[in-house]
């Protein structure tokens, strides 16, 4: 009773919310993170009453699973960006830019914080340090294309910007797997070569191969329905199914071996959309399906923000200089890269502008620490942070590089050319 009081609420807050946020252009996913917050035990929580607001943390806790599936969904739509029709197209320069700019970023925040880790001690540990490095790969698809199809850009920067912003966050997930991975090892005390590297590459692999798998099965059962409905209802299934395959664990002698549900369910929509002839519509479907889904998961990881931990100003410190490293290194990175691939001026003057914002990807990096104990409490909301200014501002940027990059058209100029066609 309670549990579903707590959901209708956080859904009919965070809908509200960005209804109320509308007149300031912000994105939905801001409005349904403020609405969290609101929610959260630290604000409306505080009072205590049943259905306003989440009264303790653990309470947000009970609903981890909501999150756990939304991630799912998450990943699963950034497969399907991963067409071979689409690369093919863009050729080898996605792919090149793609890489480099998210390795960037992860080198950037990494020295910045590790600097920052020599004054502050064990307030900043290395483990953290290199997870936020990881996490700061990530760049928010969601954001992005909304931008793009909001105001019908075309042009080279966004179509390099759409496989690139796939191929980062797939890059983003390698890296966290394997920094995440070191994090756990140096928090327990039992690093070793086995558990830095041999057992987080081993769940690169086995969750790419759990993916590719399920994704295989997925469209081989898919022909036996003609109702778009069950093919849907079928998608739905193999998500969860992925999901939830990949919370077990293998111990073999002293190799732990595991699987990241977001590589299991990005492989598992990768593999669907360049094998089923009909993915591309069912995947719109099942979007519009998961819509609340996605909803309930950003208030959720809201609610989960520690606005005490603000009080310290060694944090906020690190936030900023989390967003700052982050951000030189996406540009630099991108403009590198993309001055080395032989990409036109404009890609290599406004791509790294449209990486930054930063959204669903990241906050379900941040939500699978709490392995790390205090540690992961402070990257949760370092990573909040740095999502919420990102994507007060990330949005913008991204529309304004468009628009100077000649991809959206001022609405005088798209007059005159619907006129003369």
């Amino acid at each position: 009773m309670t549990e579903l009081l707590c959901i209708s609420v956080a859904l009919v807050v965070g809908l509200l919310m960005t209804r109320l946020l509308k007149r300031l252009h912000l994105p939905d996913v801001t409005a349904y993170l403020i609405a969290g917050v609101l929610l959260g035990p630290c604000l409306l929580g505080r009072l205590g009453i049943t259905g306003i607001g989440f009264t303790s943390f653990e309470q947000v806790e009970v609903l981890s699973p909501i999150s756990d599936v939304a991630l799912g969904f998450i990943a699963f739509a950034i497969g399907s960006e991963f067409r071979l029709s689409s690369l093919r197209s863009t050729g080898g320069a996605a792919v090149v830019v793609g890489i480099f700019q998210a390795v960037t970023a992860t080198v950037l925040v990494d020295a910045a914080l590790l600097i920052v880790h020599i004054f502050l001690g064990e307030k900043l540990p290395v483990s953290a340090a290199i997870t936020l490095g990881a996490i700061a790969a990530a760049t928010a698809p969601a954001a992005t294309l909304m931008v793009v199809r909001q105001y019908k850009a075309k042009g080279p920067v966004t179509d390099i910007l759409l496989p690139v912003v796939a191929l980062d966050d797939a890059v983003g997930l390698v890296i966290f797997a394997v920094s995440f991975g070191a994090a756990q090892a140096m928090t327990t005390n039992e690093a070793s070569a086995v558990s830095i590297i041999a057992e987080p590459l081993l769940e690169i692999v086995l969750s790419l191969l759990l993916g590719a798998l399920l994704g295989w099965v997925l469209t081989f059962l898919e022909k036996w329905f003609h109702s778009n409905r069950n093919r849907v209802a079928m998608i739905a299934g193999f998500v969860v199914l992925a999901v939830a395959l990949s919370m077990s664990s293998i111990q073999i002698g002293g190799v732990h071996m595991k699987f990241s549900s977001l590589l299991v369910c990005m492989m598992l929509g990768t593999v669907f959309c360049n094998t089923c002839p009909t993915s591309e519509d069912l995947m719109n479907r099942a979007d519009k399906w998961s819509a609340p889904l996605l909803t309930l998961f950003f208030v959720l990881s809201g609610a989960e923000l520690r606005l005490d931990v603000f009080q310290d100003l060694a944090i906020v410190g690190i936030g900023l200089v989390y967003i700052v490293s982050r951000s030189i290194g996406k540009y630099a990175g991108a403009w590198a890269s993309s001055r080395a691939a032989h990409c036109s001026p404009a890609i290599q003057k406004y791509l790294g502008i449209t990486l930054l914002p930063q959204a669903g990807v990241a906050l379900g990096m941040a939500s699978q620490v709490g392995a790390l104990g205090e540690i992961g409490s402070t990257i949760r909301s370092i990573v909040l942070f740095g999502v919420l200014i990102y994507e007060l501002v990330g949005p913008t940027l991204t529309k304004l590089a468009l628009t100077a990059a000649g991809d959206i058209k001022p609405k005088e100029e798209e007059t005159v050319a619907s006129a003369k066609t």
